[in-house]
């Protein structure tokens, strides 16, 4: 085999042990509310106090993560990998025993949610990074980001047709065996506290996490793309819960919400594969500005839209491309920035802020539909962010920082 053949074979690899990671943790994760009507049955808690615990869960979700980030950054990814698909299991199997909120807390929000995001995106997007040459980063990370998205899409029905066939508890137990399948990909993602070259060619030296997030937090463009990332979060958290309930008060079958959520999913694939390979090619900066306008003005034409089937299914359509499609660009311009070094550490805090918004966008959606019967006034706080964001993102510097120098590397595919 010639050393090209070599170089694109370890690629794939790559690119199937980080995509189908996030695919089967994200899957898992994305499944959870299948299981929520048995475990109210099941425990007689109520739904409020089962909401707490998913709520908890994704704020966990994004804490854990530049956690998570700065180990991987000192210690190589491998190991927080293994670590956060045991808890991930763990938390898993557990829930079904779990009868009190402070049980499903602990399994569902710390133990699940926790090692979901020790195997998430800030790691495995970092790791990815660091074995792959800088000329294929951006399709990378929009691979990676497809990876979760399938996990999303296809996981969902496996979970349901499992429910019905061998009983929740023990559907859920087997979701939670199954991310065990990704053990090995923590081998070949294992990387090394060794880190190479950044986006200007020069090896970057490793510095601590609380230093790296303080010279980040200096940084114009860094802190700009975390508030962007905020109303991200807002806007994914929203859709992803509360659009069943934006086509039920449309008055459409309940069916059409599982078809939109099924929409949503499938085109959130294209949008990341799509986003991956526009990031080698236009300015970061400008793609996220389009990103978000183009979510303010879908959003407007729905809302002075006929509200039909047809029309809701075209609508989770194009928001499906843009759904997590800023993944890619984000990451892309933080490894920019500041090298692969702690590349981890630094979209794991950025992550933190999208989560930030995720627990506003699902709070608010149920706050603003108990008080006026609609959802009307989060499209409007929706596109107002939207527009923000994508006016924040054009004074961005794309230009990478000076790297820290050290004559260290490692292999790039």
């Amino acid at each position: 085999m010639t050393e090209g053949t070599l170089r694109r074979a370890a690629f794939w690899l790559v690119m199937l042990g980080a995509a189908g990671t996030f695919a089967l943790t994200m899957g898992a994760r994305q499944s959870m509310g299948l299981f929520l009507p048995s475990l109210n049955t099941s425990t007689g808690l109520g739904l409020g106090s089962i909401s707490l615990a998913f709520a908890f869960g994704q704020l966990w979700w994004g804490l854990t993560q530049p956690f998570a980030g700065a180990m991987a950054d000192k210690y190589g990814a491998g190991r927080v990998l293994v670590i956060g698909l045991v808890l991930l299991a763990i938390g898993t199997v557990i829930t079904p025993y779990m009868t009190t909120t402070i049980g499903l807390v602990i399994a569902i929000g710390v133990l699940a949610s926790g090692g979901s995001g020790m195997a998430g995106p800030a790691v495995l997007m970092s790791a990815s990074v660091r074995m792959i040459a800088p000329e294929k980063r951006g399709i990378a990370t929009g691979i990676v980001n497809a990876g979760g998205s399938f996990g999303q899409f296809i996981t969902a029905p496996i979970a349901a047709a499992l429910i019905v066939g061998i009983g929740w508890a023990a559907a859920m137990q087997a979701l939670g065996l199954m991310v065990l399948l990704c053990l090995p990909a923590a081998w070949v993602l294992r990387g090394t506290p060794v880190h190479g070259a950044g986006a200007s060619g020069a090896a970057a030296r490793p510095v601590g996490a609380g230093a790296a997030v303080k010279e980040a937090l200096r940084h114009p463009g860094y802190v700009l793309l975390a508030i962007g990332f905020f109303v991200c979060g807002f806007h994914v958290a929203f859709l992803a819960v509360h659009l069943p309930g934006v086509v039920a008060s449309c008055g459409l079958p309940t069916q059409w919400g599982g078809w939109a959520l099924a929409m949503l999913g499938l085109f959130n694939i294209v949008g990341s594969l799509a986003i991956g390979w526009a990031v080698g090619r236009w300015r970061m900066k400008t793609l996220l500005s389009l990103i978000y306008a183009a979510r303010a003005l879908a959003v407007l034409v729905f809302l002075l839209a006929p509200k039909t089937g047809p029309v809701v299914l075209v609508f989770s359509a194009v928001m499906g491309l843009t759904f997590l499609s800023t993944v890619p660009p984000t990451a892309g311009l933080v490894t920019k920035f500041f090298g692969p070094a702690n590349m981890a550490t630094l979209f794991g805090v950025v992550m933190l802020t999208h989560q930030v918004g995720a627990f506003f966008g699902s709070w608010l959606g149920g706050k603003v539909f108990e008080a006026t019967g609609n959802y009307d006034w989060v499209w409007y706080i929706d596109i107002v962010l939207a527009v923000g964001a994508a006016l924040i993102h054009l004074p961005i510097p794309e230009e990478p920082l000076p790297a820290r120098q050290q004559p260290a590397a490692t292999a790039a595919y």
